[in-house]
């Protein structure tokens, strides 16, 4: 009986030796919350705020820079301390503190914003792309991933897919597209989700609605006056998809 104690006790210690990660800050880390939150199939920029504000970071201790971005904003900050598993970050006018708990990057609560938890991306970005391009990487596959067939509109019938590239296929007069996370263009579309869809570095604005495992595009009315800030409001449809 004391033996079977004596190793439990031996197996708790070595479980709690486990848990204390000693993985380097060094790299890209996303908001795979938010991100598994959008994939439910609801509005994606509230699955975003509320799992928010920051979307991804970039950490390099040996330069002892970091940087972070809320989907609008790239912010760069340098590391003054790194102490008892903790990085301290200073900006201009304020503080953050990083640590690493098992597989994750945590960002402590402070004056700019809540708790928030980070993870290594699975497919991340390819070398030298802009801070936030693994996060929409991994946001488009969730989000958009996977085919959807056009159940009305131009080309009813065909095969759409949305790639994490920011490439889409099979949507009639558009090879590229862009999910609005944050900044002016939400602004613009205020309680509404909207994308950009172009062909051959030509576009618009598009107003969308994503219910489940269905996908509607709006074309986008602006309703402000000439010379203000546009509000985009939705206008007739013009596809319905569904997600196979």
């Amino acid at each position: 009986m004391r033996f079977a104690l004596a190793l439990s006790l031996l197996a708790a210690v070595l479980s709690g030796c486990a848990s204390h990660s000693n993985r380097s800050p060094d790299g890209t880390w996303i908001n795979q919350a938010a991100i598994d939150a959008a994939a439910k199939g609801d509005n994606l920029r509230q699955a975003l705020l509320a799992n928010g504000p920051n979307l991804e970071w970039h950490i390099n201790t040996k330069a002892s820079q970091v940087t972070y971005t809320n989907g609008f904003e790239l912010v760069e900050g340098k590391i003054t301390s790194i102490a008892n598993g903790k990085v301290h970050v200073d900006y201009y006018n304020y503080s953050d503190e990083l640590s690493i708990k098992g597989d994750e990057l945590i960002q402590a609560a402070s004056e700019s914003g809540p708790e928030q938890h980070f993870q290594p991306p699975k497919d991340p970005a390819p070398a030298g792309a802009p801070v936030g391009a693994s996060f929409e990487r991994a946001l488009y596959g969730a989000y958009l991933g996977g085919k959807w067939t056009i159940v009305s509109g131009d080309g009813q019938g065909s095969t759409v897919q949305f790639m994490p590239d920011g490439s889409v296929q099979g949507l009639p007069e558009n090879d590229r597209y862009a999910l609005c996370l944050a900044g002016d263009c939400a602004s613009m579309s205020g309680e509404y989700d909207s994308m950009w869809l172009e062909k051959n570095e030509q576009g618009n604005p598009w107003i969308f609605v994503r219910k489940g495992k269905q996908l509607e595009i709006f074309q986008a009315l602006n309703k402000a006056a000439e010379n203000d800030m546009p509000e985009l409001h939705p206008g007739n449809r013009r596809w319905l998809l569904e997600r196979n």
